[in-house]
């Protein structure tokens, strides 16, 4: 049983450090995995430090309490029609929890506020190269759109 629960300052530590389990896929050559690994983690701090009503920052723990993974998404405003959509910065799992539901509680989680919020989709960018990722996504309904992926709510 997987529960999710917004993030507070003192998951910081957690955060950060599953934020190298987003480099576990063949990098393209000009990225490193540390590159990866730390990109978003100024934007995760300040989540963390300030929370806002446009940003969600998702603990999902397993049935003992332990955290085992975290969604990070903001709003946004569609770049062609200007509605707002939520967009999701960052989705990472414990390696031991993959392939338990886990991602899928916690998109559908982000999917939920999104719709409480009025948008009219959900985006998020993946590498091509991270197969298991793009599977994910089109399992759950998200199509590309360009480079990144899109679900209409």
């Amino acid at each position: 049983m997987v529960t999710t629960r917004t993030a507070r300052a003192d998951d910081e530590a957690f955060v950060l450090a599953l934020t190298d389990r987003l480099a576990d896929f063949p990098l393209p050559g000009w990225r490193t995995a540390t590159d990866i690994a730390h990109a978003d983690h100024h934007l995760l701090r300040a989540a963390l430090q300030r929370p806002s009503p446009d940003i969600l920052l998702l603990i999902a723990e397993d049935s003992g309490g332990l955290p085992v993974g975290f969604a990070f998404a903001t709003s946004r405003h569609d770049y062609f029609t200007g509605a707002p959509q939520a967009h999701v910065e960052t989705l990472a799992l414990e390696e031991q929890v993959q392939g338990q539901g886990v991602a899928r509680v916690l998109m559908a989680a982000v999917e939920t506020w999104a719709h409480e919020r009025g948008c009219a989709s959900v985006t998020l960018n993946v590498f091509e190269t991270n197969a298991r990722a793009r599977g994910l996504y089109a399992h759950l309904g998200y199509q590309p759109e360009t480079l990144h992926y899109i679900k209409p709510l």
